[in-house]
């Protein structure tokens, strides 16, 4: 008996002495994340396109099905900034509940990956507010956790108004001089509610306007509703001298106001001299 008992020491002995001697192995690389995003630009303004890459990795040991990337903003809807332009990687990709973005891939088998590449626009009459990109994968059978992704900004929009001047004279009896404004957009985006003030020179009495001459004054107020990036108006104030007129007679355009705001400022008052030798003789 005392025989035995030395001997399964010894082999007990043995063994955990053989297993304490086995080198550990090297741990298992950790698997890709669930969803990883890459944005092509995160300051953007109204009409600017941009892409996101995602890629989602299924991380369990069986197969997902009907996967599926999507996109969020945190505590908002992404849909009041951006719209859908496409996507490519994904059989179908579609806005989910007027609320986010949903790409779908079909089944993943496990330890598989797919990559979608979203293609969307900033709405032109979005919200002006940043907001922070939220990812997903999920599945018919398992949704893993939301990933924080960057925080997209937009920039407030703007559009340029640019004002210009001339003059031309008219010579019957005494002179007429008529200021022609132009008043051109610069963009990038539209603008609305852009209001010039033109004034003729003192001692010139007013002789018509299509803009809204203010009370007896010698200004006058031109109105824009609206003008899209690119496209240019004009308006006119006309004046004529009297019989002792002599000297330079400067009329002026002004921008008082549009919407967005203008990035510009230089360009945002004009002016055009005309001079006069007597009320008949004017040149431009």
């Amino acid at each position: 008996m005392h025989a035995w008992r030395l001997l399964r020491a010894a082999l007990i002995t043995g063994i955990v002495g053989a297993s304490l001697a086995v080198p550990a192995t090297a741990s298992a690389e950790d698997p890709p994340p669930s969803s990883a995003v890459e944005v092509s630009a995160t300051t953007l303004a109204p009409g600017d396109t941009f892409t996101v890459t995602q890629t989602v990795h299924n991380q369990l040991a069986g197969p997902l099905l009907g996967g599926k990337a999507a996109l969020y903003a945190q505590n908002q809807n992404i849909t009041d900034w951006l719209e859908l332009v496409g996507c490519t990687g994904a059989v179908v990709c579609f806005v989910a509940e007027g609320t986010h973005l949903r790409a779908a891939f079909g089944d993943v088998p496990a330890g598989e990956s797919r990559t979608v590449v979203w293609t969307m626009r900033v709405k032109d009459a979005t919200r002006q507010d940043p907001f922070v990109l939220r990812h997903q994968f999920l599945a018919d059978n398992y949704a893993f956790d939301v990933h924080t992704g960057p925080t997209i900004t937009i920039t407030p929009s703007a559009a340029d108004i640019a004002v210009s001047l001339t003059a031309s004279v008219r010579s019957a009896i005494t002179a007429r001089i008529t200021y022609t404004i132009t008043v051109k957009n610069n963009g990038p985006a539209d603008a609305t509610a852009i209001r010039v003030v033109g004034t003729y020179p003192a001692g010139l009495a007013y002789a018509g306007s299509n803009c809204t001459r203010v009370g007896t004054t010698r200004s006058v107020n031109c109105d824009i509703a609206s003008l899209a990036s690119g496209a240019s108006t004009t308006r006119t104030v006309s004046a004529d001298t009297g019989l002792l007129t002599a000297g330079a007679l400067t009329g002026t355009a002004t921008r008082t106001a549009s919407s967005p705001s203008d990035p510009v400022a230089t360009n945002d008052k004009a002016s055009r001299t005309c001079n006069a030798l007597t009320g008949l003789i004017v040149t431009c």
